[in-house]
């Protein structure tokens, strides 16, 4: 199965040079919780912003070249990527960005977790467009807004329509 997990502003904005526009605690929170112990797969940039490798999860790399640190897994095409989700179909594999990758998987993803930020941030990158007819959302929950998370959000999920 893979699901994408992301989160965007009122305008489907992502990114800005690299980064994320805000700073969310409670989104990150959720983002550890909800992949921990699952591969997680990003494209070469995203899987940099991190610094790291993130821990407690198979972290993939869909990159032309393989500069990353040991136990990262590098895969070069979508069609690799497509034939290791498809030996191992119980796991659930989180793609984490960037918006290329977003990008390329759009026909094969089963699962949609974004983090809805009810705010207007300045940036450059932003989610490309998704069918939500082809969907069901199955959970919407408010997240904590509080000294720490200033920006309303809310946590969303939406499974594919067999």
């Amino acid at each position: 199965m893979i699901s994408y997990i992301w989160a965007e502003d009122e305008n489907g904005l992502i990114g800005a040079s690299g980064n994320l526009p805000w700073h969310l605690p409670d989104d990150m929170a959720f983002f550890k919780k909800t992949t921990m112990g699952h591969p997680i797969i990003s494209g070469a940039r995203t899987f940099r912003s991190y610094n790291r490798p993130l821990p407690g999860r198979q972290n993939i790399v869909l990159s032309r070249h393989g500069d990353f640190p040991d136990g990262v897994l590098v895969i070069s095409s979508v069609e690799q990527l497509c034939e290791l989700v498809d030996k191992n179909p119980k796991e659930n594999y989180f793609v984490t960005g960037g918006a290329n990758l977003f990008g390329q998987l759009l026909d094969k993803v089963d699962r949609l977790y974004r983090t809805k930020i009810h705010h207007q941030f300045t940036g450059d990158t932003y989610m490309p467009e998704i069918k939500y007819a082809q969907f069901n959302q199955v959970t919407s929950i408010d997240g904590i807004v509080d000294e720490r998370n200033r920006y309303p959000h809310t946590f969303e999920v939406f499974e594919r329509i067999q």
